[in-house]
């Protein structure tokens, strides 16, 4: 087994180290088995679902008797058919599985074909007659303001006063931006697979994230208590938030349709219905007013955020709740009031999406900082600067939590003077004032993200390892593998505990028939929390292992110590895996399970005060980018990045997510546009019409760093901090380029209100609205 070069034998130490991803050989080979590839059990059905054509109606009449006789279709299912109750959702009660008198988006779960084949289903599915009563539809955050629509109540958090304070600052400024939404576009859509089992018992291959809340909202709808279901995931191919709750409608009507025909069920989603049947990003609306000391410095601050939730709350609450923690990020608010609405529209309802809210606060704050500079005529950065948190004061968030760990100043000093910030940026300002047609925009943008998840209560994992008679290792624990590299750090730290080489630790697909009652592989947590989990299983075996050592051969327990792949007892030695055989004669248990819990967090939601996040995980990045004046055609030209990830467990899978978070984040700030038609369709459903970031999009050059002085004060897993979700905010530095680069086509008089996804058509209409000033300017 080589690892970028070096065999294993040249490798000692399982973590800290460039590891490859555990199916990195078989994604490039194309044999990595995902559920659609599982081989078809006999007799299996396919299942297509048939959705609302409307926004928002009544159903009046439905009449599928031609569905039903149409030949190779078996069973046709309606919410009559359910025989507990007809809910998929994550929480609140409200996302039935097949809408029974109401539609609420188009898109919407109304019956299911299953068939012996998918065309069939498909062909049958359009022959049935749905009439209705259409209703008044609100599509977009403004009209469910205007309506007072909302799926849960408002919320508000704040520090100080920022009202009064707003009166005693030199400078004030008002403004509005519009952060877009995204899908997950993931190469694997959704999918489930349900064969049927004997005593009611349901086996579900569910393409998730959160196999736990899989299980239990199947086995809600078909009436069985959870452990008749058994949900399992070897791999994902993506998943980005999409799968954490949204993948319980597939899996609840494939195990529906094995359970009333008896016979296996599949349910694959095809790229168009995936794409108009499931949540996306939540799009937003925030307005701020903000003022401010004639440095730039921050005196009060207020953010009013209206959040398109959809039809339904799904993981709403927690995830505007995230936008409002991180609408601070790197910066210390002394006065801020934060109000959040969460709107109910008719359209499918938004769901987790890496960031998890987080990005759009964020991007809110940095355009409260360009803004800033832009009307002081000063460096953004030096706005950026004077705002940091500081160390010992200045250091209390919005939600009251003191900020133990800030590094955010060094790292980003560090990363001004890698990518040479200050003389590139007096080139742009010499390059835009030379050129007419073409303009350069740069920027620094810094991220703070804070690491746990919000509802305290999910800040816990197991696991289960078993050592074998000949020294090999059986793990397994309840985080989820989607490409990010999870299941190789949780095998680096039991091959690190036991030191044995890597390839002697089996990697199994994760299961609720193991490890029960697991959180969402979400919020950056699944290293954290998994790796702990399977720490504490493996050395307790460890444990054990000594325990029998010292006994066996009458030495004190500080004696047997653990080499790479041996095991020094006293003054002899033995191989692990002799060590292991002995203790197994001997009669000494070698499985365990492990348990987790993050400490010191808690947070108390009604009076917005607490500490929800276990630390922090920072990072920043300098983006440079040009623009056609004529058309708002642009490139980003250059990257530089800086990430902050502790102590690495794995640089070469950290430095992966570092690159695809950006990428992913600039695509969701650029090209990808999600737009629906006055009566609620969903139009940018296919690659055709929505636009994620191809190879040519990336900058030329593209230049990442993992941060070296990186150590994570926290008692993390081997000291190393969350990176799953933090490089996406990265991105927002080329959200501020190209406001650096409109700007100066007024001479940088005023701040452009460019909405994302700044697509070139936003860009070239906030460089006409530039003229226009401009020219009222005199």
């Amino acid at each position: 087994m080589a690892i970028l070069g070096k065999s294993v034998d040249q490798i000692r130490g399982a973590v800290h180290k460039p590891w490859r991803h555990d199916s990195a050989n078989k994604h490039v080979a194309g044999e990595a088995v995902y559920i659609d590839d599982i081989p078809e059990p006999a007799r299996l059905l396919h299942v297509y679902i048939a959705m609302s054509e409307r926004a928002h109606a009544r159903i009046t009449g439905m009449d599928l008797s031609a569905v039903r006789a149409e030949p190779g279709v078996v069973c046709v299912l309606t919410a009559k058919d359910i025989p507990g109750q007809n809910d998929c959702s994550p929480i609140m009660g409200d996302d039935p599985v097949f809408a029974e008198e109401l539609v609420e988006y188009v898109g919407q779960s109304i019956f299911a074909v299953a068939a012996e084949d998918i065309k069939t289903a498909r062909r049958a599915a359009a022959k049935a007659v749905v009439t209705y009563e259409d209703l008044e539809a609100i599509l977009d955050v403004d009209a469910a303001m205007d309506a007072e629509q909302f799926v849960l109540p408002p919320h508000e958090m704040q520090l100080g006063n920022a009202e009064a304070a707003m009166d005693r600052c030199d400078h004030r400024l008002k403004g509005r931006i519009r952060v877009g939404g995204q899908d997950h576009f993931y190469l694997e859509g959704m999918i489930a697979m349900a064969v049927p089992g004997e005593d009611d018992d349901m086996l579900v291959y569910s393409s998730t994230q959160h196999p736990s809340e899989v299980q239990h909202n199947v086995a809600k709808m078909l009436a069985v208590p959870d452990n008749a279901v058994t949900v399992e995931i070897r791999r994902m191919g993506g998943g980005f938030g999409g799968k954490e709750s949204q993948p319980a409608l597939m899996a609840s009507i494939a195990a529906l349709t094995a359970l009333k025909t008896g016979r296996p069920a599949k349910l694959r989603l095809d790229r168009d219905d995936d794409m108009v049947m499931t949540g996306k990003r939540h799009d937003f609306r925030i307005d701020y007013e903000v003022g401010f000391d004639r440095a730039g410095r921050i005196g009060a601050i207020t953010f009013d955020m209206a959040a398109r939730c959809g039809m339904s709350a799904d993981l709403s609450a927690s995830i505007c709740d995230r936008a409002m923690f991180h609408a601070d990020n790197c910066y210390f608010l002394e006065n801020v009031r934060i109000t959040s609405h969460r709107c109910k529209t008719n359209t499918v309802s938004n769901t987790a999406f890496r960031g998890f809210g987080g990005p759009q606060g964020m991007v809110a704050i940095e355009r409260v900082m360009d803004d800033i500079a832009i009307h002081l005529k000063a460096d953004p950065l030096n706005v950026r600067s004077a705002n940091f948190y500081g160390k010992d004061n200045r250091n209390k968030t919005p939600y009251h939590m003191i900020v133990e760990d800030n590094v955010a100043p060094e790292l980003v000093m560090e990363l001004q003077n890698k990518a040479d910030y200050r003389a590139r940026r007096h080139a742009v300002r010499e390059f835009n004032g030379a050129n007419r047609w073409q303009k350069k925009g740069i920027a620094l943008t810094p991220v703070k993200f804070g690491i746990s998840f919000t509802a305290t209560h999910l800040n816990q994992a197991g696991a289960l390892v078993h050592v074998y008679k000949d020294g090999s290792v059986h793990l397994n624990h309840g985080g989820t593998e989607m490409g990010q590299g999870l299941f190789i750090k949780v095998a680096q730290v039991v091959a690190e505990e036991f030191q044995i080489d890597i390839d002697k630790v089996k990697i199994t697909a994760t299961t609720t028939a193991k490890v029960p009652n697991t959180s969402a592989t979400a919020a950056s947590s699944g290293s954290d929390l998994n790796g702990m989990a399977a720490r504490a299983a493996a050395h307790t075996i460890k444990d054990r292992l000594i325990a029998h050592a010292s006994h066996t051969y009458n030495v004190p327990r500080d004696s047997v110590v653990f080499f790479p792949n041996r095991v020094r007892i006293g003054n002899q030695e033995m191989t692990f895996a002799e060590l292991v055989n002995d203790a197994y004669m001997a009669r000494v248990s070698l499985s365990s399970t492990g348990f987790y819990r993050t400490p010191k967090i808690y947070y108390d939601r009604d009076i917005a005060r607490g500490r929800p996040f276990y630390y922090f995980s920072y990072g920043a990045a300098v983006s440079e980018v040009i623009v056609d004046v004529l058309t708002g055609e642009y490139r980003v030209t250059r990257v530089d990045v800086l990430h902050d990830c502790g102590e690495s467990l794995n640089p070469a899978i950290d430095l992966g997510q570092i690159e695809g978070g950006f990428i992913q984040g600039m695509g969701w700030l650029t090209t990808e546009e999600l737009w629906w038609d006055e009566a609620g369709n969903l139009k940018t459903h296919a690659p055709s019409t929505y636009k994620i970031p191809t190879s040519g999009d990336r900058p030329n050059e593209f230049n990442i760093a993992i941060w070296d002085k990186g150590k994570n004060k926290e008692d993390t897993i081997y000291r190393s901090k969350a990176v799953g979700e933090p490089p996406l905010m990265l991105a927002i530095s080329v959200l501020s380029a190209l406001t650096d680069a409109v700007s100066s086509v007024s001479d940088y008089a005023s701040c452009p209100n460019i909405d994302t996804p700044a697509t070139p058509e936003r860009v070239l209409m906030a460089i006409e609205e530039m003229h226009t000033r401009r020219e009222d300017q005199g």
